[in-house]
């Protein structure tokens, strides 16, 4: 983990690797989503609702992503799944990635029910970051990534109502 400008308490604008591997982990099904000879895919043929949400679902989405990888804590390790809260957001980041995963299994094979996109493939990314903000004691992602589901969850909901 790299530390390269203080910025407050025991917080830095810096590096964690880890980050970006997880934020990749989330998007394994988006790389193996050509490997799919689907029928019909919703939800990459959706209808755009709304540009302002759009526009704020990505910003939201990529702070997320930002927030994750480039703010780092003082005496955070790089891996460490911690006691408590920590380890709490640790399982539950697991639980919620394998979710999402299971998810994309049914809509690959033609599952592609409004309840299932919503929940695996809506809901659930980032209830991710926000569960791997609560391990890494990192408010600011839990908040951000809070902020990022309503918008998304919102967003898709009404793309797909279209």
């Amino acid at each position: 983990m790299f530390r390269w400008i203080k910025l407050f308490g025991d917080w830095y604008i810096g590096f964690w690797v880890i980050g970006l591997f997880l934020f990749a982990l989330q998007e394994i099904p988006y790389m193996l989503m050509p490997l799919f000879k689907l029928k019909s895919n919703p939800i990459m043929n959706m209808q755009e609702f709304s540009v302002i949400l759009d526009v704020c679902e990505k910003v939201t989405g990529s702070l997320c992503i930002i927030i994750m990888t480039f703010l780092v804590r003082e005496k955070a390790s790089v891996f460490d799944i911690g006691q408590g809260v920590c380890r709490l957001g640790f399982v539950a980041a697991v639980v919620v990635l394998c979710l999402n995963y299971l998810g994309w299994g049914f809509y690959f094979h033609g599952y592609q029910t409004f309840g299932i996109m919503m929940f695996f493939i809506v809901a659930l990314p980032p209830l991710y970051y926000v569960c791997i903000g609560l391990w890494r004691e990192n408010l600011m992602l839990c908040m951000i990534g809070i902020v990022f589901e309503m918008i998304h969850f919102v967003h898709v909901y009404a793309n797909l109502k279209i």
